[in-house]
Formats: structure tokens, C-alpha cells, sequence
């Protein structure tokens, strides 16, 4: 069965991955303001190539994966993972997980290149994925982690140049390595990130550093219009603006004006769709075609669906407002018609901002992924219907009839929706019409719908057993999308109307850097006061847990649970819980097959050397017996 992950990406050991090409990011940002490499291109390759010859050494057969993912793996083991740390040596270590998710990309797209080693190739991008997340793990100085480790930026040397720079937190969720993503460091960078406290560098947008004021309990330290690019922050006013518009669009379907005329409320609703549509544009052209998804899809289908309303009501209101304009009349109830028609999608278009909520993350990566499965079906479908269509079209030219045309499409989108007609053929062109179309209902019906059904289950099934993960890598990819915004300054639509006609045009071309950002910063600052009021005294309480863990030790989003408020009342290691414990706990670490193997081998160890001793002590008694 052909599963979603040839697709997806995310079944490692059966699929080709849509390996993507290094010189280009998911993330949406300008070039320009990308810093270089922070270690230079060719030294980042060097290791990355060592990383691949070690994990071609540690896995030169096919193994099966679980033996390479399970925590106490025999072949990825510990001195295995310190060689890769130390693939680049004492000043380019901080690039090894970075060159691992290379090497993933590398085996993946060897995989595709030699199919009979598909399989082998596999395993090998798993085991990159792996010693990438022990690596990510094992390292205790979390500042070195963030900074250097996933955040910092590098390239790999490739057809005489560099690539574009990236780091590990962007390449990851490019990739789709879910074990990367699932590691305990990477998510807490997300989080990092997620919540303001890693933020991008005003001098230079293309690097991250950490939030100066985190610790600090002054209110109007925080009530900052800078603190809009918090992806927590950008996240709920798009949410409260998607509710305002849902809520607009019904008070509007439900009051329908009957001279045509538009009210407010409606004006207010197509402003606000102006601004989508700019915004959509806006990323697009910056981006350029990888913005395109599916979302992108379904919202553009729904602008263009109220745009045609707009229009169609504004033909309307050209004529005469006279009640007896017929034309009028029509045109308005044609405009209300695919006003009307686009509220099933308005509803689903509130999915898009409840993905930071785990059940709806994982029912739409479910969907995602359903919607890129069901290409199959339509491409088999298609292929299909021309066939037969032509045969009905053929049938039908002996026959002479012009105006059965109609009725054969009518007919076989009747069968493909399970509800076929076949009282229509019993005189078109009989018998042969009849079977063909008895034919056409019995692939479609049976076969290929059976065909969608399957492959629907198997993408339910795979994301579900997976369903942690591929949400932990869905809000990776929005907090990303979020931190690394085309803009400087965060105008979210419909605001970017604002900044459109009321600063790009009038004020940019011709007002100072230093000026324009200023009068930008001036402006945000009007626009979101409601919310930074909130805000700051948000971070104002967080300042303060901030500086009580520090002052334990403790990291900076450390919280104190249930279990842990005792913690200084107890001391198991005086009262010899510990010792107690140390005693009994079981060796997990290595198999029990392993370590009864091993006791085996110390056993037959120790009875050889019994024995050579008994032989070399009875030689000397018979020599003392003959003296």
C-alpha cells in the first residue's frame, strides 16, 4: 500500500523523503539579511562528510530501526556519540548536529538514487537523527545550547559555493526529523522562542539573542511595540481577529439588506478582506512559491469567493435604486448567493489558529496529509474518467444525440459520489452503453474508492501512532514562521493596510531609515496599546518567577510541581533510601540477554582459569612425591 509519508516525509523507513534543497529555507525571510556562516562553508562540510563515512562504518548492513532508536541501543552507543562530537574537533563542535541533519538529507537522497539500498540508506538517516538528539541531550550548558548549537547559522560548500545559512531548529523542521524535533533542547528552544525570550537581533535580523528585560520587574520596560514579533503574542491577535471576522460575516449573512446597499458592517468585513489578500500577496512575493501550501489554498479560495460577492454587488448598486430594477434585483441576490456560499469555509478557517492546541495540531496534520493522499486517488480518477468519457462520447456520435452530453456527466458524477443512475442507458447505445457504465461504477465504486479508503486509514494510523511528535514539529514550524517574519515591523493584517497606505507610500521612499523606524515603532505602538497593556503586565509576573529560579538555581522556566515542594524536608541518601535503591534497581541500560551473556562469558572465564590452575598444581605434587 502506498503510504502518506512518500508525501509527508515522516515514515523514515519505507518512504523517499522530500529531501529539500539546502539552498533554499522553509521559513519565510528576506536574503539580504541573513549573517555568513558562522564557521566557514568548507570546515562545516569537512565534518559532515566524517559524520557520514563514521555512520556508514557503524551501519554497513540493513539493521532493523528499533535497534537503532531504542534508548539503550547496542549500536548507537555512547562512545559512538562521543566520536561524533568530536568529528569537529575542539573549535567546530558546535556544528555537529547541524552537519547530522546533512547527513540525513545526504542518505535520504542517496536512498532515492539507489533503490536496491533504499532500505540501508534508511536506517542510516535514522541513525544521523538519533546521535543528533543524544547530542542535543547530553549537553548541560542550555546558553551553549540555544546559542550555538541551534540557533547559530551555517552552510555546507556545494557546486563551487555556499548555501544559503540555516540553523538546526530551522533545518529540522524543514527535514521533518521528528526525532530531533521531539529532543528535550530543541523544545525547549521552541519555547524559548515561542515565548519572546529568544528574539531576533535589531542589528542584525538574522541572528537570535536572548531577551535583555526577561528578569526584570519594571512594567513599562515591558510595554515595548517590539514585543509584537513574540510569536505568542502575533498568534492571539490573529486568533481575536479571526473570531471578529467570523463574527462580522454572521451578523452580515443573517441581516441581508434588501435594497442592496452595504452597511458598516459589511464595509468593515470587506476592508478586512482587503487586508488578507494584501497580506497573502505581500508573502508571496517576498517568499515566492514555497509560501504556497494548502492553507494558502483554502484562504485564497475563500477571498476570491467574498471578492466576487463585493463586485458583483457593486455592478448592483451601479443601476438604478429603483424598486422595479429586475437586474438589480438579481445581481444583489447573486452577490448574497456567493456571499452565503463561503461560510462552511469561514468556520473551517479557524482550524488554521487552534493548530497551537495539541488534538486540533494533530487532526489537521492528519488532514494535511489525508488532502496529499488523496492526489492518488484524483490522478487514477481523472485517468479513468477520460477514458470512459471518450467511450460514452464516441458511443454517442453514432447515435447522434447532442444533447446527451449533459446527461453522461451528470451521470458518472453520480456514480463517482456512490449514487450512479442506470435507467438513462437502457436506450444508449444498448447493450454496449449499459455495460460500460455498469463497468465505470464498479471501478470507481469498489476499487478506487476502496483505494482512498485505505489510503485515508494509513495516514490516520501512522500520524496517530506518531501524533506527539508530528505536533511538536507542526507548532516548531509556526513558532519559526512566527520568529523569522519577512518584517522587521509587525503589522498583522488587517493593521497592514496601515502600514501600507499610511507609511510605505507617503513616508518611505523618502524618510530616513533611523526616521521611518521610529515612526513605525510610533505607530505600533498606537495600534497595539490595548494588548501591550496586557502583555506587559504578563511579562512583569513572569519577570518575577524568573528571578525566583534563579535565585534557587534553577533554569528560567523552571516550575515548582506537587512532588517537588518537599524537596528540602528530604534527604534520601542520610536516610539510606538511596543506597537501598541502588541495590535493587535493575540495569536497564543494557539488554538482560546481553548482560546474562556476559555473566555466562565471566563464568566460563573464571572456570578456565580453575582449571589451568588445578593442571599446573597437580604436575608439582607428583614432583614433590617423587623427590
Amino acid at each position: 500500500m502506498v503510504q502518506w509519508g512518500k508525501f509527508f516525509g515522516a515514515s523514515e523507513e519505507r518512504t523517499r523523503h522530500r529531501w529539500a534543497e539546502e539552498a533554499r529555507r522553509l521559513l519565510p525571510a528576506n536574503n539580504h539579511d541573513l549573517p555568513p556562516s558562522a564557521i566557514p562553508a568548507k570546515e562545516v562540510t569537512k565534518v559532515a562528510l566524517r559524520l557520514k563515512y563514521q555512520i556508514e562504518q557503524v551501519i554497513p548492513i540493513e539493521l532493523d530501526e528499533a535497534k537503532i532508536t531504542k534508548a539503550n541501543s547496542a549500536i548507537i552507543t555512547q562512545k559512538v556519540v562521543q566520536t561524533a562530537k568530536e568529528a569537529g574537533g575542539p573549535d567546530n563542535k558546535a556544528c555537529v548536529v547541524y552537519c547530522l541533519l546533512v547527513c540525513k538529507r545526504w542518505f535520504k537522497k542517496q536512498a532515492v538514487l539507489e533503490l536496491w539500498d533504499s532500505d540501508l540508506h534508511d536506517v542510516r538517516a535514522v541513525a544521523c537523527e538519533t546521535i543528533a538528539k543524544r547530542i542535543i541531550e547530553a549537553e548541560e550548558d542550555q546558553s551553549y545550547l540555544l546559542n550555538k548549537v541551534l540557533l547559530q547559522r551555517f552552510s555546507i560548500y556545494r557546486n563551487g559555493e555556499e548555501t544559503e545559512p540555516a540553523n538546526v531548529v530551522e533545518r529540522a523542521v524543514d527535514l521533518h526529523a521528528l526525532t530531533v524535533v521531539g529532543s528535550s533542547g530543541y523544545q525547549k528552544a521552541v519555547k524559548f522562542l515561542w515565548r519572546g525570550w529568544i528574539v531576533q537581533d535589531d542589528k542584525n535580523a538574522g541572528n537570535f539573542i536572548e531577551y535583555k528585560h526577561r528578569q526584570e520587574s519594571n512594567y513599562w520596560l515591558h510595554y515595548d511595540a517590539d514585543r509584537m514579533r513574540t510569536p505568542l503574542y502575533q498568534n492571539a491577535v490573529q486568533i481575536f481577529m479571526s473570531v471578529l471576522y467570523l463574527v462580522l460575516y454572521t451578523q452580515c449573512v443573517n441581516t441581508v439588506n434588501e435594497d442592496g446597499d452595504l452597511d458598516v458592517i459589511e464595509g468593515i468585513l470587506y476592508v478586512m478582506t482587503f487586508g488578507f489578500i494584501c497580506d497573502e500577496i505581500s508573502k508571496f512575493w517576498k517568499v515566492g512559491r514555497y509560501y504556497f501550501s494548502f492553507w494558502n489554498a483554502f484562504n485564497s479560495a475563500l477571498y476570491a469567493l467574498l471578492t466576487t460577492s463585493f463586485v458583483i454587488r457593486m455592478v448592483a448598486l451601479a443601476h438604478s435604486p429603483n424598486s422595479h430594477d429586475e437586474e438589480r434585483r438579481e445581481l444583489n441576490k447573486l452577490g448574497y448567493h456567493f456571499f452565503a456560499f463561503s461560510a462552511p469555509m469561514f468556520w473551517m478557517r479557524m482550524l488554521l489558529y487552534m493548530d497551537v492546541f495539541r488534538f486540533f495540531g494533530a487532526m489537521l496534520v492528519v488532514l494535511k496529509v489525508m488532502m496529499r493522499e488523496s492526489l492518488i486517488f484524483f490522478a487514477l480518477l481523472v485517468v479513468v474518467c477520460i477514458g470512459f468519457l471518450q467511450s460514452f462520447i464516441g458511443l454517442n456520435q453514432t447515435e447522434g444525440n447532442r444533447e446527451i452530453t449533459g446527461f453522461i456527466f451528470e451521470a458518472m458524477i453520480k456514480a463517482i459520489l456512490t449514487s450512479p443512475e442506470f435507467e438513462g442507458f437502457d436506450d444508449y447505445a444498448h447493450p454496449f452503453g449499459l455495460i460500460l457504465y455498469y463497468i465505470f461504477s464498479f471501478i470507481v465504486m469498489v476499487i478506487l474508492l476502496n483505494i482512498l479508503i485505505a489510503l485515508y486509514n494509513s495516514a490516520y494510523e501512522d500520524i496517530t501512532d506518531n501524533a506527539i511528535d508530528e505536533y511538536m514539529a507542526l507548532f516548531a514550524e509556526k513558532t519559526m514562521r512566527f520568529a523569522r517574519a519577512p518584517d522587521e515591523n509587525v503589522f498583522i493584517a488587517p493593521f497592514n493596510l496601515i502600514e501600507i497606505f499610511l507609511l510605505i507610500l507617503p513616508f518611505e521612499w523618502w524618510m530616513s531609515d533611523h526616521a521611518y523606524e521610529r515612526l513605525n515603532h510610533y505607530v505600533m505602538t498606537v495600534i497595539y496599546s490595548p494588548l501591550l497593556l496586557m502583555t506587559a503586565l504578563y511579562e512583569t509576573l513572569e519577570a518575577k518567577r524568573v528571578r525566583f529560579n534563579r535565585k534557587r538555581g534553577e533554569e528560567d522556566d523552571d516550575t515548582i510541581e506537587e512532588w517537588e515542594q518537599m524537596d528540602e524536608d528530604l534527604d534520601f541518601e542520610s536516610e539510606g533510601w538511596t543506597k537501598t535503591v541502588e541495590q535493587t534497581k535493575p540495569n536497564v541500560e543494557v539488554d538482560s540477554d546481553v548482560l546474562a551473556i556476559r555473566e555466562l562469558q565471566q563464568e566460563v572465564q573464571d572456570l578456565k582459569t580453575m582449571i589451568k590452575r588445578m593442571g599446573s598444581v597437580e604436575p608439582e605434587s607428583a614432583a614433590n612425591g617423587g623427590s
